[in-house]
């Protein structure tokens, strides 16, 4: 038996390289410490204590404070005891998403989300009666027992409080475990909303075999132009006699259009002569 304490983040979904698309949930796993050591000798039983998320100084007591001192650590917002775990843990380690492997079949436990006060209909998927042909019966809980008893038997579903209650789903497989990043994928859905703490765990009931997941990443790839080092050769200098040349071209095409210029000027006067 191993596991790890972790946040639920959210859901969503990978490919495998065989086009295989898995719907996965997110969980955030920060390294966990290793709180206490419990023993058949001193406590009758094997088990290891999980402490994670720190908890300031200021908001814990005297008896919390002791506890991760034991640890050389800080107080932690929440404990969680494994029993029955494989292997030797010390005080003060620290336990990260590497625990578990891709394709090892776990159990995560979790807080579902509390939905309040529910009626039977909601909370136990009941059927509700006719709404109309003056039928007087709704959404109501339905025959609360026969006569003789002159009361309700034990069992009966009614409305009440829904949700907020503690659910393990069993044989879910690991999808992907990074370390670097502190999380784990996890197939399926896990109870809990957002943000919650979830417990994973070895599975106690492994009917599955380990399967190994190739998970399509998506490298966002940059394109960098590579310039090398060519030597640009200088602009020679024009020597005199092309400094000559391009002047004598230029002067040309200026006494061209000097000449053009006054012959447009002698048509026009002419023309106004003809006209007068």
């Amino acid at each position: 038996m191993k596991g790890i304490l972790g946040r639920k983040i959210g859901m969503t979904q990978v490919f495998t390289k065989e086009g295989n698309l898995i719907p996965v949930t997110v969980v955030e796993v920060t390294p966990n410490v290793v709180m206490q050591v419990k023993t058949v000798e001193n406590d009758g039983y094997n088990a290891i204590q999980l402490g994670v998320v720190d908890k300031k100084e200021k908001n814990a007591n005297r008896q919390e404070i002791g506890h991760a001192k034991k640890a050389n650590t800080t107080p932690k917002r929440f404990l969680k005891e494994l029993r029955n775990v494989d292997g030797e843990y010390t005080i003060g380690q620290t336990i990260g998403a590497g625990v578990f492997e891709v394709g090892e079949i776990v159990d995560v436990t979790g807080t579902s989300k509390g939905k309040g006060f529910a009626g039977s209909i909601k909370r136990h998927n009941q059927n509700r009666g006719p709404m109309g042909h003056g039928s007087h019966y709704h959404r109501g809980p339905g025959s609360l027992g026969t006569m003789l008893p002159k009361r309700v038997l034990k069992g009966k579903n009614l409305p009440g409080h829904m949700g907020n209650e503690t659910i393990t789903i069993q044989n879910l497989q690991i999808v992907e475990v990074n370390e670097n990043e502190n999380y784990i994928l996890v197939s399926g859905n896990i109870p809990g909303a957002k943000n919650s703490l979830v417990l994973i765990k070895s599975a106690v009931k492994n009917n599955k075999k380990k399967t190994d997941f190739e998970i399509i990443s998506y490298v966002e790839e940059t394109v960098v132009d590579e310039v090398e080092n060519v030597e640009v050769p200088a602009e020679e200098e024009p020597t005199a006699e092309e400094v000559e040349e391009t002047t004598s071209e230029e002067n040309a095409t200026e006494e061209v259009a000097t000449v053009e210029e006054q012959e447009e000027q002698t048509e026009e006067s002419t023309e106004e002569t003809e006209e007068n």
